[in-house]
């Protein structure tokens, strides 16, 4: 296979329409700030169906005037719980140089409380199982029992937290399964949620890497750590279904959200990807930020639009985070290089 190749399927092109790929720092910051500015784009549209956003070459930060948008009051560029929950994850990994759900714990009900890592302090979203999680934790429940495990608990709220792990992580494929599991459990403590949270964040390594399929690679990787008739692969092969075609929902339910991030990255630019998530209405501004995250990733902070980056608001809370983010990248791959030991944590403990 032809380097060229390999980077046609990558992109979803060929010839020469495949552009420059970016370098590995610029595939980080694109992450990083994707998941932001896909989160502040969707804020305006929430709760709207898709029939009644408007058509999509007009959705942008600023709404058109005559759309009636949501969270009225809240200014244009900001993000919402889903970015400000990325950060608190992110703050805690920094922090305590490893996967601490106590931690993060602690870190979102800052955020709930107090306007932690939010822009202006202006809580003015929360998730219902989010919001129950937070309630036992400040109530002494532990952090690893606060979180749904039922049926109905399968929604979108860890998932939209989870890039920076993806980030962060030098670990094996193994423990970066392990721990999106883990930090999911807070919250959102259903294996379909957790298998979610892991299968986003491998898709986010192997788009990292540059890999040829990096979807289908990471599907591949998370069926080898779960063999048929295990309850998790049970979860993956009926309900998650990533071999299939999916409809694109916008729904809250988690894969929903993922499969409908899946299917936005299908477009050819940053900006097409995060207004495509946008436009599968409802739950906009996290399909947008997941959805955006990646395609961050995968078309570098270049890709990203010069005039939604300087519209977004609460730079100088999330710059010092990036900055400590890419000093421990920096940190990592010289160890790499040289032998040394990535931060990791151990398997997931088995279910009481």
């Amino acid at each position: 296979m032809s380097a060229l190749g390999g980077l046609g399927r990558w992109w979803g092109l060929s010839g020469n329409d495949v552009p420059e790929v970016p370098s590995a720092p610029d595939r980080l910051r694109g992450g990083f700030w994707g998941l932001l500015v896909g989160d502040a784009l969707g804020v305006p549209y929430e709760f709207t169906p898709p029939q009644r956003l408007p058509e999509r070459r007009k959705l942008d930060m600023e709404p058109p005037v005559a759309f009636l948008r949501s969270h009225h009051g809240i200014k244009p560029g900001t993000w919402s719980d889903d970015g400000a929950q990325a950060l608190c994850l992110l703050e805690s990994l920094l922090e305590k140089d490893a996967v601490d759900p106590r931690d993060l714990m602690d870190r979102i009900c800052r955020w709930f409380r107090d306007g932690h890592l939010a822009v202006g302090r202006d809580v003015f979203d929360v998730g219902m199982q989010t919001s129950r999680s937070i309630s036992k934790f400040l109530e002494g429940v532990p952090a690893m029992s606060c979180g749904r495990t039922d049926e109905q608990g399968n929604g979108n709220g860890s998932l939209m937290r989870s890039l920076p792990l993806a980030l962060w992580h030098v670990g094996t494929d193994e423990e970066l399964v392990s721990d999106a599991r883990l930090l999911s459990r807070p919250t959102h403590a259903h294996p379909r949620s957790e298998l979610c949270c892991a299968l986003y964040c491998l898709w986010a390594r192997r788009l990292a890497d540059t890999t040829d399929h990096p979807w289908m690679e990471a599907v591949e990787i998370l069926e080898g750590l779960f063999p048929r008739g295990t309850r998790e692969r049970e979860e993956i092969d009926a309900e998650i279904r990533p071999r299939e075609e999916y409809p694109a929902k916008g729904s809250g339910y988690v894969v929903d959200s993922l499969q409908s991030a899946r299917i936005a990255m299908r477009e050819r630019s940053f900006e097409d990807v995060v207004r495509a998530a946008v436009a599968f209405g409802h739950d906009t501004d996290t399909t947008a930020c997941i959805a955006g995250g990646v395609a961050g990733i995968r078309y570098g902070i270049r890709g990203i639009p010069k005039r939604w980056l300087k519209t977004l608001r609460g730079r100088d809370l999330a710059e010092p985070l990036l900055a400590r983010l890419e000093m421990v990248r920096e940190r990592a791959g010289k160890q790499e290089s040289g032998g040394g030991p990535g931060n990791s944590t151990p398997e997931v403990p088995p279910r009481g």
